[in-house]
Order: C-alpha cells, then structure tokens, then sequence
C-alpha cells in the first residue's frame, strides 16, 4: 500500500514539474515572438514586359519595383498574386488582393470603384505594326483589326477615339503582340513606353503608327474600405518621397530604355 502511494506521489510530482516546464517554454516562446507580419497582397499578370515579368524565376519589373520599393519603406511584405489582368480587377474589387501594380491607368469608371495612389508614371496609348505593313498613320486604320489586352483601358481608348478600328482583345500581353509580329492583325495597341521596351528588347519587327492617341495617369488602385483608404495614404507619402528623390526616374530609365515615363512630355 505504501509503495502504490509513493508511486502515485511520484507520479503526480512528474506530471507537475512536466506542466511547469511547458510553461515556462510557452511563456519564453511568447515573450521572443516577433510582431505580426504586415502583408500586402499585390496583383500582377507577370507577362507584362517591362512592367511584372518573370525572370529566372522571380517576379521582376518597373511597377514591380516601384510596389516593393514602396511597400518596404512601410514595412510591409509583399505577396504577389498572378493572373490575367481582368481577373486581377475583380480579385481587387472584391477584396482578394489589396492593389494591382500593373500600370493601370487611372480612369473616371475607376476612380468610382477604387481610391487611386499618387500618380508615378504617364501612359501614352499607341498602335504599332508590322514593318511590312503600309500603314502610317492612325487614318490608315480605319476599318483595320488591332490587338489588344482584355480589360485594359487600351483598348476601350482606341473604341473611344477611333469606333471605325476594329478591336481584338486577348488575354495575355504576347498573345496580343505575336499576332500583329506574325500579321494576323493588322496593329497592336499598347502603351509607348512598353512598345519601345519590348521592340528593343526582342528586336521586333514593328513601327509606331502615328503618336498617341491619349495620355493617361498610372497609379496604384486600392478597394474603398477603411483599410484600402489607410493604404492609399501610406502609399501616396512614399511615392512623393520617391518622386522627389528621384527613384522613379532611376527605375524608368532602368526598365524603359532610359525614358523618363514618371513625367508628362
């Protein structure tokens, strides 16, 4: 009987000293946890050169690095979402993605919708076609085939100023400009400043029809919540601090062929 209590007092010390110890380890584990991550979810089609691109693997680019940029000086760690860019605007607006850095053009529909950052580049939207082809200016066109992205402001650009052009719209940034490589369409319609990056980067063999048919502001989107308001503040402070440093111009001219497209010309 003796025995059988001793063992149960044994056995009771064992299972105390075994709580206590956890406790400590827990109560040590908390004290040395780091502060909680801040994360933004930022959306891009990774096939838009030189934009968001992929590049052994990681996701590179002109908005791409302005985003990051942005988002380490606050603190925050960027996790990328991919997909195609109309499928990026609906993850935006229905709260899936905080933003989408992706050159989106500012627009009166969008601004409806979203709460845009501070402006950090301009879009000049241009049609460019095969060398062969005869046409030299956007007259020329009139009743012609152009390609163009899904969704992208582009296009609804080119309906707007030109109903008589014939729109084409694909999924994907290559789909869009292969056709109009191989003379499936008769143009590509696209921003200048990524026409000169990606005829200069492939050699491609296409020529600018005319000059922009309109300039657009590019900016950061954000959802019209208390949080998409709380980023788009953060984001428009460090985008004028990388204005005025000259960051901007640094990162255009790394990625667009040494133009300056953070300015209007």
């Amino acid at each position: 009987m003796k025995k059988k209590f001793a063992l149960i007092i044994s056995m009771a010390l064992l299972l105390f000293l075994a709580a206590c110890g956890g406790g400590a380890n827990e109560s040590s584990e908390k004290g040395g946890e780091k502060e909680e991550k801040k994360v933004i979810r930022a959306g891009s089609t990774a096939q838009s050169y030189p934009n968001g691109y992929e590049e052994d693997g990681k996701l590179v680019g002109f908005d791409v690095e302005v985003l990051e940029t942005v988002a380490a000086n606050l603190g925050y760690e960027v996790e990328w979402v991919k997909s195609d860019f109309a499928g990026l605007m609906g993850q935006l607006e229905t709260g899936k993605i905080d933003t989408v850095a992706n050159f989106v053009a500012v627009t009166p529909e969008r601004k409806d919708k979203y709460n845009f950052s501070e402006t950090y580049a301009y879009a000049g939207a241009t049609i460019v076609t095969h060398k062969d082809n005869a046409y030299d200016s956007l007259e020329d066109l009139k009743g012609k085939t152009v390609s163009g992205v899904l969704g992208s402001n582009n296009v609804k650009n080119l309906q707007n100023f030109d109903p008589e052009i014939i729109p084409k719209t694909y999924e994907t940034r290559d789909g869009a400009m292969n056709d109009a490589i191989n003379k499936r369409v008769d143009g590509y319609v696209n921003s200048k400043s990524s026409l000169i990056a990606e005829i200069e980067k492939g050699d491609l063999p296409l020529k600018f029809v005319g000059d922009p048919f309109v300039y657009e502001d590019i900016a950061l989107p954000f959802v019209k919540t208390e949080q998409g308001e709380k980023l788009s503040e953060e984001f428009n402070a460090e985008i004028k601090k990388l204005r005025e440093d000259g960051t901007l111009t640094e990162l255009s001219k790394k990625y667009f062929a040494n133009e300056d497209i953070t300015v209007k010309k």
